[in-house]
């Protein structure tokens, strides 16, 4: 079906734009008005009217607690020799230490709370079911990994990591990985091979806003609908908070599209807020997978400015390494129901012409236990001979990952960060500034993007690894939210990523090991990182 066809026969069902995409939404739909009288003013007063009164019960229960029990002493050092012989990140002990010991009636009940998780043994038992499932359809080529062996035999303990207790995600060899250093580059490239989807495309994104971006792209998955093609779409369940109402789904069902929100926003205090979807996949007929920090959103190519100029960085593979981007997709789309993976990864891939290099596309689960990103991210430090320099939005650092890179520093290696000189939220910003004097003593490098905010996300070391995709240095990442990336190994894109870090930095303002140098006079901005520091683990 031609494109002028379709959307003159879609033009009473959406608004067709000049700039070629389609709306859903009228302009009343959005925006902080609309916001406060919808369903998610509704949810808000529900749960602040709940905090309420989960508070009023635990005051009340603090006053009786003394008469009791002999006051809050006894279960407050109870608490405390409890959490001193827990197997946790010392920075998480520290802040339930300081918060049980200021507020005991509050930070005990609370503690209990997020440990017990009431509601997700349901789901991680589900996911790790998928999970096995999936590592069945991704077998590993012995033969690539002789090949690693062969070229880079000290980044095979990390791969074999990622097969085993990482996920089951292989290394592949026959992947061509291509680096965007911003939205504006990847959506054009994008558009191009959503037109080329012959039997499916699946879209698994954090953020999905209506706008230039989002309506182009709807506007060619609606069009492949009509021509046959399954188009499938799962957004996080923030968005219904911030930028889609609850009745989206319905809207793009009438197109054609199926879609699925992952963990709806629920009118309940429940500790399921805390793990949201942050991925950012885009799979075409199992052979081209789009991944990095860019969400479906207007900001994210600079179609709109929100915090200065936007920086960001995403990467298309092409070639057998999809499979497993495939794979990250369908575990999350067949929570609730029957598993797909046989149907779309028996297929064989052809091998990308030109690959070179090795790449892994793998997965960070929050219900795991295991922390696949961080591990990957530590390891790469640990290892690295000449530099590791690094782009990322956040940092709010556990004791493992801040040791890493301090020591990678001590021992010689040039460990650069880059972050936002504008960022997007100030108490997120305050609490990265308080890990700079200690970073910068040990010899890491910090400087700041002048221009705007910086949302990539990569690594990159020694000038033969790399990772890009989701996951920042913050405990969101880290900890709670279901993440994706690929690492790779000697593939021709890293040069590229490294040029851009080279250039990004020329933009940049260098941060000296100086109260003035890192505040920059902001003493309110100072003084919220020094109390909000106690419970970064919490943010």
């Amino acid at each position: 079906m031609q494109k002028k066809q379709f959307q003159q026969n879609m033009k009473d069902k959406v608004r067709v734009f000049e700039d070629g995409g389609i709306r859903l939404l009228k302009r009343g739909q959005k925006g902080v008005v609309h916001a406060i009288f919808s369903r998610f003013g509704l949810v808000l007063v529900l749960l602040l009217l709940q905090a309420f009164a989960l508070f009023s019960l635990l005051q009340w229960f603090g006053e009786l607690l003394p008469h009791y029990f002999g006051g809050t002493l006894l279960v407050t050092a109870a608490m405390m020799v409890y959490l001193l012989n827990q197997d946790m990140d010392n920075s998480v002990r520290i802040t339930w230490l300081v918060v049980t010991a200021l507020m005991p009636v509050l930070g005990v009940p609370l503690f209990w709370y997020t440990k017990s998780d009431v509601g997700h043994n349901a789901l991680k038992r589900r996911l790790l079911d998928l999970e096995g499932q999936t590592r069945a359809q991704l077998p590993q080529n012995e033969q690539t990994v002789e090949l690693l062996q062969e070229q880079a035999p000290e980044a095979v303990p990390l791969a074999r990591y990622l097969r085993g207790k990482g996920g089951g995600f292989p290394v592949y060899a026959d992947t061509v990985a291509t680096y965007f250093n911003g939205g504006e580059a990847m959506f054009d490239e994008m558009l191009r091979q959503l037109e080329t989807a012959k039997k499916y495309i699946f879209l698994e994104y954090f953020i999905v806003d209506e706008g230039l971006m989002w309506g182009r792209i709807l506007e060619v998955l609606a069009r492949k609908a009509a021509q046959g093609v399954d188009v499938r779409v799962m957004y996080d369940g923030t968005c219904e908070f911030s930028t889609l109402p609850r009745d989206y789904p319905s809207r793009l069902e009438a197109l054609g599209i199926q879609c699925k929100v992952f963990s709806p926003v629920t009118p309940f205090v429940s500790t399921h807020y805390n793990y949201r979807d942050h991925r950012k996949i885009l799979v075409i007929d199992g052979q081209v997978g789009f991944t990095g920090g860019v969400n479906l959103a207007d900001e994210y190519i600079n179609h709109i400015e929100k915090y200065g100029r936007w920086k960001d960085s995403a990467l298309m593979l092409e070639g057998e390494g999809v499979r497993s981007m495939t794979a990250l997709f369908l575990q999350m789309w067949c929570i609730l129901c029957q598993p797909e993976f046989e149907q779309f990864l028996s297929d064989p891939i052809p091998a990308a012409a030109n690959a070179k290099g090795f790449v892994v596309p793998y997965g960070d689960c929050p219900l795991d236990g295991e922390r696949v990103g961080e591990m990957v991210y530590m390891d790469m430090l640990n290892r690295a001979r000449k530099y590791v320099h690094i782009i990322t939005p956040y940092l709010i650092l556990d004791g493992e990952l801040e040791t890493a890179l301090r020591f990678a520093a001590e021992r010689g290696v040039d460990v650069h960060l880059i972050l936002p000189g504008k960022p997007d939220k100030w108490f997120v910003y305050a609490l990265a500034k308080t890990h700079y004097k200690a970073l910068i003593s040990s010899g890491v490098k910090i400087s700041e993007w002048q221009p705007g905010f910086t949302h990539a996300k990569i690594v990159i070391a020694d000038g033969v690894e790399a990772v890009a995709g989701t996951i920042n240095l913050d405990y969101r990442s880290l900890y709670h939210h279901f993440e994706n990336a690929v690492w790779m190994r000697g593939t021709d894109c890293i040069a590229n990523m490294e040029a851009d870090f080279q250039d990004t930095l020329t933009r940049c303002r260098r941060v000296e090991q100086t109260k003035e140098s890192i505040w920059q006079g902001k003493k309110l901005l100072h003084l919220a990182g020094i109390l909000l520091k106690f419970i970064a683990p919490l943010v």
